[in-house]
């Protein structure tokens, strides 16, 4: 019965915080929904994250290269959408005569689509095997998955003729015969972000609740006595790998299309340390927490380097430190920590003996 109030209560604050998110075009400039729809992006590597970190206890310092990776496929068919019928304008550039191979596929959007889920998805999936199974954990994962992000950024930047280098991919006009500079088209995409974190949030909250939560959850806090008891570890930690993985490339669709380009500096190991800094403020183990982690991070972020450009890189720092130190459970965790608590000792307590009745 508590269980199903408190699954009542957070989906009433999910949805009372996704309908003032919905409002916000009637309140925001152009210029400012376009930001926030950028951060509903991040808010969904923020879940996928959360799911491999706060619940199974993975801590991958790479996921930038799968969000790059989702995000550079997606920006391949903007790229060709752009310039049908011709070589793209960097490739000509760097003296590629013709189109390469693994370009065609990038003609239709479906497969760009696909290839942007599937493609971060085989990464993680060969990464993950491998590790796993080998029981490498902890922070030696977390130093393979940056090595990951080093080979792939230096690959992309040699690139220069097949991937844009240092550049990357951007001067994009339409999507699926939408003009990707209209308002009304940004306006479409941020709605459809907002629909895509919703269903994200939902899946993810079902997915932590159900028996293969409890499992993921199991092999956090003890994941010997998972094996012992006769579960395959690896096979659960890679699933869900791959899943956080799929997640991060849905999120780089969703940001090509609305920010307009995508380089190797927004998949390098500065992103990708950052992300999870937005799981760790908003709370581990709380979807919401990490929604709420990745808005209100990346809100501070602009905020304070619009109001302060020589400060901003300190306070945000200094933001993180507190927050560590005096939230350590993230902000959603500590008030599901303590509300608790806080209702308790607010009732009026019972008189529950002879002895105190006749003391009043």
């Amino acid at each position: 019965m508590l269980f199903a109030r408190q699954s009542k209560l957070k989906l009433t604050i999910y949805g009372i915080g996704l309908l003032l998110i919905a409002l916000a075009p009637l309140f925001l400039s152009d210029f400012r929904l376009s930001l926030l729809g950028k951060f509903l992006a991040y808010a969904i590597i923020a879940i996928g994250i959360d799911l491999i970190w706060g619940y199974t206890g993975i801590l991958s310092l790479g996921h930038g290269v799968y969000f790059g990776l989702g995000a550079y496929c997606m920006a391949m068919h903007l790229k060709l959408a752009s310039t049908p019928n011709q070589l793209p304008d960097f490739m000509s550039w760097s003296g590629v005569k013709s189109l390469p191979w693994f370009w065609v596929p990038f003609h239709s959007a479906t497969a760009a689509f696909l290839l942007a889920l599937i493609v971060p998805m085989i990464v993680a999936f060969i990464l993950g095997y491998f590790t796993f199974r080998n029981r490498i954990k902890g922070a030696f994962f977390s130093i393979l998955s940056q090595a990951l992000v080093i080979i792939t950024v230096t690959l992309f930047v040699g690139q220069q003729g097949y991937t844009g280098g240092t550049n990357g991919l951007t001067n994009f006009s339409t999507f699926l015969g939408l003009n990707l500079q209209s308002q009304s088209t940004k306006l479409i995409f941020f709605y459809l972000t907002l629909a895509v974190v919703l269903v994200v949030l939902i899946l993810s909250s079902l997915l932590v609740t159900s028996r293969l939560g409890n499992i993921l959850t199991a092999i956090r806090d003890g994941e010997n006595r998972v094996r012992f008891i006769g579960y395959n570890p690896v096979t659960y930690k890679v699933f869900i790998y791959c899943v956080s993985a799929g997640l991060a490339g849905l999120a780089g669709v969703l940001f090509v299309l609305q920010e307009g380009i995508i380089s190797p500096a927004q998949m390098g190991i500065v992103p990708s340390i950052e992300m999870v800094l937005w799981v760790a403020i908003g709370g581990r183990s709380t979807i919401g927490g990490a929604v709420l982690g990745a808005l209100l991070t990346n809100a501070a972020k602009t905020t304070f380097s619009e109001a302060y450009p020589a400060w901003w890189p300190i306070m945000m720092g200094a933001m993180f430190i507190i927050v560590v130190l005096l939230l350590p459970k993230g902000i959603v965790g500590t008030l599901a920590h303590y509300l608790p608590k806080w209702k308790r000792n607010s009732q009026p307590k019972m008189i529950t003996s002879s002895q105190e009745v006749i003391e009043t």
